[in-house]
């Protein structure tokens, strides 16, 4: 079988025209999405039912033809594995209960294989579903943004809680983090297992991080997870996505030592060539915004991505999730426009 197009760019090939996905892809902006979460109940029934998790992850790729499906679930599904009773409160999102020092050295990362079950098998079931064409992405938090929820018990504006806890408690921030590095490894390799042609950390709160801090709590535990996840999966493909690091998606790169770079839409475009100039694969990077607003906004978005990178390794997406108020026909609009790229 050919090998599938997102793996070929995230090896450092360009293709014309570039794969394409949009994390979040699906989500409440699809009306079957909606249908389907009804029947699911809460949330997290959704991410733990292997079929309803399988059919929404298949939604957007039936719809659209993107060329690759990511695994519908959570970051915060390792949390709620170590047991730090996670729930979601409709219309203001995940809760915790914050852990404390105490508590950290106490972490039982053991209890993960089993609660984390149903996710893989969610996994080869999208994987024996997907058409042969598309890949399958497997995900995990970055340990640093998920230890924010767990230290604040839920999402701040700036991540203050968890900072602040870092400046007090570095050495148990590290442990804390070393844990999470370690039980996220684990799961993305059971996810490759069980189908998962690549694998993303989502590193969504980096962006507050000061640069020593940045490499101390992001860098070195995503490079933990890749080091752990390469020990038994040389040939594994990982793409880290650092929101908000900016100038630091460099060093991000090099020293994590991921395949492919996403970049949020703040990211300049100089920094991204480099990362191309370099033989790195870059992921993005549209405002999801202009997906929403559509027509001119859209189309000169698309294009100034398409300009700026189309000429190296690209994955075409957005500069983060797509949000839930985006109309299906500037989805669509976006697509062809990505097709009809020539290079």
């Amino acid at each position: 079988m050919a090998k599938r197009r997102l793996i070929q760019v995230l090896e450092g090939e360009r293709l014309t025209p570039p794969p394409i996905w949009l994390m979040r892809q699906a989500g409440r902006y699809l009306p079957e999405y909606r249908e389907t979460r009804g029947k699911a109940g809460g949330f997290l029934d959704l991410c733990y039912n292997p079929d309803l998790a399988c059919e929404v992850t298949l939604q957007p790729i039936r719809r659209f033809g993107f060329d690759a499906s990511i695994l519908f679930s959570d970051i915060l599904v390792i949390p709620d594995a170590l047991g730090r009773n996670l729930r979601f409160v409709e219309g203001e999102g995940p809760r915790l209960t914050p852990i404390t020092e105490e508590e950290i050295g106490k972490l039982d990362p053991s209890r993960g294989e089993e609660h984390l079950r149903p996710v893989i098998e969610a996994v080869r079931r999208i994987r024996d579903s997907l058409p042969d064409e598309t890949a399958l992405i497997g995900f995990c938090g970055a340990p640093w943004t998920v230890a924010t929820y767990m230290i604040a018990g839920r999402g701040t504006p700036d991540q203050a809680p968890s900072r602040l806890f870092a400046y007090r408690a570095p050495d148990v921030m590290d442990q804390l983090l070393a844990t999470l590095a370690d039980m996220s490894a684990d799961y993305l390799l059971r996810q490759l297992e069980a189908g998962a042609d690549c694998v993303q950390i989502f590193e969504s709160w980096g962006g507050v991080l000061e640069e020593n801090s940045f490499r101390r709590f992001s860098i070195l535990p995503t490079k933990r997870i890749v080091e752990r996840v390469r020990a038994r999966r040389p040939d594994a493909k990982v793409i880290g996505f650092a929101k908000g690091a900016g100038a630091l998606l460099e060093a991000y790169k090099r020293e994590t030592g991921v395949d492919a770079v996403g970049l949020d839409w703040t990211v300049p475009r100089e920094v991204g060539q480099r990362l191309q100039e370099q033989g790195t694969a870059v992921q993005g990077n549209l405002d999801p915004l202009r997906l929403v607003a559509g027509g001119r906004a859209l189309n000169e978005g698309v294009d100034a991505v398409l300009d700026a990178f189309g000429q190296g390794p690209l994955v075409f997406n957005l500069g983060h999730g797509i949000t839930p108020d985006a109309p299906l026909a500037h989805v669509e609009a976006l697509v062809r426009r990505v097709r009809d790229f020539k290079g």
